[in-house]
């Protein structure tokens, strides 16, 4: 068996275990328990534990971080808009940010004209003020923030 498909069945088995069917987790100590290196957690999870295949995953980073997978059920399965504010990370630079908002108008989950609205809020000229390194954090907030708006 591979060690990708040890994860998930480990995960699984969690998920099952719980009375909510929650799994809650940390990545380095779950890494320690099945022998392999945190990244192959993060691998297991962006291709296995996806809104696609009905799972929600949430993470906070830090010491007392944790990773909470559940399944939703049909009922509550996300609009569109909300599996592309999943997949956007902790920071997005202006060809990326421009990118998701032209394939979000082809795709008709927004209008050209939100989209224009959007990407001018996401712009560099928009952040002349804040410091370089936390422009890409800056505006990957913003578009989440934008993008869960639109959906209500």
């Amino acid at each position: 068996m591979r060690i990708s498909d040890e994860i998930t069945a480990y995960i699984l088995h969690i998920m099952e275990q719980a009375e909510n069917g929650t799994a809650e987790l940390q990545r380095n100590v779950l890494a320690e328990e099945l022998g392999c290196v945190p990244s192959q957690i993060t691998y297991v999870l962006s291709s296995r534990f996806t809104p696609a295949h009905g799972y929600l995953v949430e993470s906070r980073r830090g010491g007392g971080g944790y990773i909470r997978i559940r399944r939703v059920t049909p009922r509550e399965q996300m609009p569109p808009l909300m599996h592309v504010v999943n997949s956007i990370g902790d920071e997005l630079v202006p060809a990326a940010a421009e990118a998701i908002l032209q394939s979000m108008v082809y795709q008709g989950f927004v209008s050209q004209r939100a989209a224009g609205v959007m990407a001018a809020a996401l712009s560099d000229r928009c952040y002349r003020e804040i410091p370089p390194e936390l422009r890409d954090r800056l505006r990957a907030s913003l578009l989440k923030q934008m993008l869960t708006a639109y959906t209500m």
